[in-house]
């Protein structure tokens, strides 16, 4: 399985876990200059930015240590342009990864951290 399909399939089973928690999913792969956000949902009255980090299964490292700092960065700076995009500067809002475990046999492991991101 490719990385490009294993990312897809990630993001359709985050998609899919969101709903069951009740969340509406506002956008996915939402694009600007800046780079990209993988789903940008609502659950009550504040938007998550979800990054999506899916793997072959079994993997022996940790969704958020794949997020450097630097990409932190760059997601807090996609966060800002989404809200100012979409006049939404004094929403409530988050960063929550899900990170997905996709073995060659079986179901799919989907973990979601919230807010699992400080700057």
């Amino acid at each position: 399985m490719s990385t490009q399909t294993t990312g897809q399939i990630g993001e359709r089973l985050a998609r899919q876990h969101l709903r069951s928690q009740g969340y509406q999913i506002l956008a996915t792969n939402w694009r600007c200059a800046e780079g990209e956000l993988d789903i940008v949902a609502r659950q009550a009255e504040t938007i998550v930015f979800v990054e999506v980090r899916a793997r072959r299964a079994p993997t022996t490292e940790s969704a958020l240590v794949s997020i450097d700092p630097r990409k932190q960065e760059q997601l807090a700076k996609l966060a800002y342009l989404y809200l100012d995009a979409h006049d939404l500067d004094s929403a409530a809002w988050r960063i929550d990864v899900i990170a997905v475990a996709i073995p060659r046999a079986g179901a799919a492991i989907v973990e979601q951290v919230v807010n699992a991101l400080d700057w």
